[in-house]
């Protein structure tokens, strides 16, 4: 059954071409069903998987308490891979087929005041070039709305301060180009100019735009740190993700006017109801501000 997993991973790499988050989540639930047939249900080879097998893992996976959201993407998981083996005639059934995904309760993206964007943007202090370079991560974030990936993605190549505008490849390796402000402009030649070099080791000679202490690509994880050290700094309450700014930006876009194809094509969704969420955001916003200052609320 590795085998198979091995080649399913192999077309999601080459042939459908998905991020390497996402990549490593498919990875990472496969394993996990793979393990249960295996140590559980005794299935040795995976065109003796049964609709039965699948209901029980699900059902294994309920016991240890997870969510409808990560039942879901288990469920995901497992039909993908199952279609695959059958299209790639290594199964000769899809026991995945009448499997139902659990019911998701919608949640709303947590989203920052404008105010509180504006306390966290200037909790870096310029007074070294940790501080210049985390300015201008956060300006950058802020102004284009870029996920965390992309942003530690981004090489020196990809931003064009003279013409305005950043270059990301976003999931699936698609290129989008996003418009950038001035202030985020400033910020980032700010850097350029008395922060980036101060990373630059002798020995790393890497051409990724946002560097760690070692001279190398900043990583994900390097970056929340950053984040959670900030927030604390700026004396925010509210519990941050590395997806906060990125949907602030889109919020504080549609509550100012912005089109919604417009946000959607900045934000690279494919899907234009993935955008749609930040207008019940608006929406909630609009509530609580009218029951907390209208006199008959």
């Amino acid at each position: 059954m590795e085998d198979q997993l091995k080649d399913f991973m192999h077309f999601l790499i080459v042939e459908k071409g998905l991020a390497k988050n996402t990549i490593v989540s498919y990875e990472r639930d496969l394993k996990s069903y793979l393990h249960y047939l295996k140590n559980v249900e005794s299935v040795t080879a995976i065109n003796e998987a049964q609709r039965i097998h699948i209901v029980h893992f699900l059902g294994h996976l309920k016991e240890q308490g997870k969510s409808s959201k990560t039942l879901a993407r288990h469920i995901a998981s497992v039909r993908a891979f199952h279609q695959f083996l059958l299209r790639d005639k290594a199964s000769d059934h899809d026991p995945s087929v009448h499997i139902e995904s659990p019911k998701m309760e919608r949640t709303l993206p947590k989203v920052l005041s404008l105010e509180e964007v504006e306390t966290l943007l200037t909790a870096p202090k310029f007074t070294d070039h940790y501080g210049i370079r985390d300015k201008a991560m956060l300006e950058l974030l802020y102004a284009t709305g870029i996920r965390v990936s992309e942003l530690i993605g981004l090489n020196i190549g990809d931003i064009h301060l003279t013409m305005g505008f950043v270059r990301c490849i976003g999931k699936g390796n698609k290129e989008r180009i996003i418009p950038l402000g001035k202030t985020a402009t400033d910020a980032i030649q700010e850097y350029l100019n008395r922060g980036r070099a101060q990373f630059i080791s002798k020995k790393n000679k890497d051409d990724a735009f946002f560097l760690n202490v070692r001279g190398k690509r900043l990583t994900r994880q390097g970056f929340w740190k950053i984040l959670k050290k900030l927030a604390k700094e700026a004396g925010i309450q509210k519990e941050l993700t590395p997806h906060t700014l990125r949907h602030s930006f889109a919020t504080h876009l549609l509550e100012n006017g912005a089109d919604l194809r417009a946000v959607q094509e900045m934000l690279g969704h494919v899907d234009i109801s993935t955008t749609q969420i930040y207008t019940h955001i608006t929406k909630t916003r609009l509530k609580d501000v009218y029951h907390q200052f209208h006199p008959r609320a």
